[in-house]
């Protein structure tokens, strides 16, 4: 395996506490959901760096599908939703949901689209086997 790209992260605190990137991209505050116990949702989880981060790869693969299978898309949003939950064990995990909205294409096109994006995307690839994913194009839900 050859690294391509590598970037870190420190926390200090936890939950309730400070996240700093490489080079200050990131430097903020992190607090507890108000279902941990937090004040409100209103704030910077790592929940919410985990969705963006899906959001943009998965967007990415979208776009690089549509490169390689010459398909003109009018619009292109997609938008990961992580959730926080609680197994069975009492054990906390992660679950995500995808919503890929897709226009120009019919909805079959895009359905296809978006499976081959969920095979090539990195993020889906750690995911994959390990939490629950589940995909949205156009509203539909496909997996």
């Amino acid at each position: 395996m050859k690294t391509i790209y590598s970037v870190s992260a420190k926390s200090t605190g936890g939950r309730n506490g400070h996240v700093v990137s490489d080079f200050n991209l990131i430097d903020a505050d992190v607090q507890l959901p108000k279902a941990l116990g937090g004040i409100d949702d209103q704030h910077l989880t790592p929940e919410t760096f985990f969705a963006a981060g899906y959001a943009a790869c998965f967007d990415n693969a979208v776009m690089h599908i549509t490169r390689m299978e010459k398909v003109r898309v009018d619009e292109l949003h997609v938008t990961a939703k992580i959730n926080l939950v609680q197994l069975d064990t009492g054990m906390m995990a992660l679950a995500a949901e995808l919503g890929v909205e897709l226009y120009g294409v019919d909805q079959e096109t895009a359905i296809d689209i978006v499976r081959k994006a969920h095979k090539i995307c990195p993020y889906s690839n750690a995911t994959r086997g390990n939490i629950e994913v589940r995909l949205m194009v156009n509203g539909v839900l496909i997996s």
